[in-house]
């Protein structure tokens, strides 16, 4: 087994996956959004990396090529875990069932997962049928930049929440009908935590969307090595 530097980052990437849970245990929002952004951005980027340099300086390795898509799998249902519980405790102001929507298309990712990772269990020395493609490449850069979004709307909630002094949802609603005292920070505030809810509610559906695409097509890889020998 050989340590290289893209190992390095792989092992990093796979510590920072709980991490997300953490800072949320520790730390008040939004400054645990902030975190739990950072890290999972820091994290993101080194799927990049790691690859990038394994090529490029010859150091693909057997440990790697084990960790790299665990890394990528525990980053993001460990995200989306803690994403589906935030929102079940604090829903999204003006989006009705807004914890629904998000908890539906996790499932669906997280059940994706499972099953792509029973198919390589399965098939043993001949897992290397399934190898990676296009369209798994692409569900997981969409998975991670959704993923920054919904974290990202954390910020604005919470932020918003700290410029008007803890106010809460009902107040919010106040503002914008005209009852109470608006300010443009207020107003822009709570349009930001709006627009980046809903920018990361599409993006988690097209990524799991992308997701049953890519395992349907490791299924179909598949069937062939499931066939019953007559």
């Amino acid at each position: 087994m050989r340590l290289t530097i893209p190992n390095m980052l792989t092992i990093l990437r796979l510590v920072a996956a709980p991490g997300v849970v953490f800072v949320f245990l520790y730390f008040a929002r939004p400054w645990a959004d902030m975190l739990a952004l950072a890290l999972f951005g820091i994290a993101a980027l080194t799927d990049w990396i790691d690859g990038h340099l394994a090529r490029r300086w010859s150091q693909v390795t057997k440990l790697g090529t084990m960790l790299d898509p665990i890394a990528d799998k525990a980053m993001v249902v460990i995200a989306l875990l803690v994403i589906a519980v935030l929102t079940g405790i604090d829903p999204v102001p003006g989006i009705a069932g807004f914890d629904a929507l998000i908890i539906i298309p996790a499932t669906l990712v997280v059940f994706r997962e499972v099953f792509v990772s029973g198919l390589r269990e399965f098939l043993g020395d001949t897992a290397g049928t399934l190898k990676v493609t296009r369209i798994a490449k692409w569900k997981t850069a969409m998975q991670m930049i959704a993923i920054s979004v919904l974290l990202a709307q954390g910020i604005a909630a919470h932020y918003f929440g700290m410029w008007t002094w803890g106010m809460d949802a009902e107040m919010a609603q106040a503002v914008l009908a005209g009852e109470v005292e608006d300010t443009l920070g207020i107003r822009l505030m709570y349009y930001a935590n709006f627009i980046l809810a809903w920018g990361g509610l599409i993006l988690l559906w097209l990524a799991a969307i992308l997701t049953l695409l890519s395992g349907a097509d490791y299924f179909r890889k598949a069937l062939p090595y499931l066939q019953e020998e007559k």
